[in-house]
This record gives structure tokens, sequence and C-alpha cells, in this order.
């Protein structure tokens, strides 16, 4: 088996995607869970005839949501914006801008 070397740049990018990865899990199972105790307990405290289908109960998990599904498009899409190219094409814009 090769020997993994830590100054590789194959090594480096594959170890910074494997901790978004990492952290995109964590970040989805406190969602769940934070969201999840929050509506149990919104739900526990109505009153007789009181719904639990109102915006004020789900305001939270759909804006937070939002915010989610947008760290996982820059996880698992990321060249969808700002990604790897954008970087680059702006380096060599500001490298350019620099020469002249």
């Amino acid at each position: 088996m090769k020997q993994i070397d830590e100054n590789d740049i194959r090594y480096k990018e594959a170890k910074r995607k494997v901790k978004k990865l990492k952290n995109f899990y964590v970040f989805t199972f406190i969602y769940f869970a934070v969201n999840l105790f929050i509506l149990f307990m919104n739900y526990r405290e109505l009153k007789p005839g009181e719904s639990i289908w109102r915006f004020q109960y789900f305001a939270l998990p759909f804006f937070w949501g939002i915010g989610l599904v947008g760290y996982g498009m820059s996880v698992f899409l990321p060249g969808f914006a700002f990604g790897n190219k954008w970087e680059e094409k702006k380096i060599k814009e500001l490298m350019d801008k620099e020469k002249s």
C-alpha cells in the first residue's frame, strides 16, 4: 500500500472535503434534534382545541432549513456558487490587475 504524504495536495484537498462533509452531517443531526425537541415542547404546551399547524411553530425549521440546504449545496455541489473555479478565476484576475 502506498504511504500517504501529508504534504500532498490531493491529500489536503480530500481531508478538507471530508471535514466539510462531516460538518454537514453534524449540522443536519443538530437541525433535526433541536427542531424535533422544540416542536415537541410546543405540542405539549398547546391548549385544548389549538392546532400545531401554524406558521409560528414552523418558522424556525423552515428558515434554518433554507440555510442547511444552502450549506449542503456548497458541500455536494462545490462549483455551484463561489466554488474553486470562481476562486481560481478571481485570483488570476487580481494577479493580472496587479501586473498592470
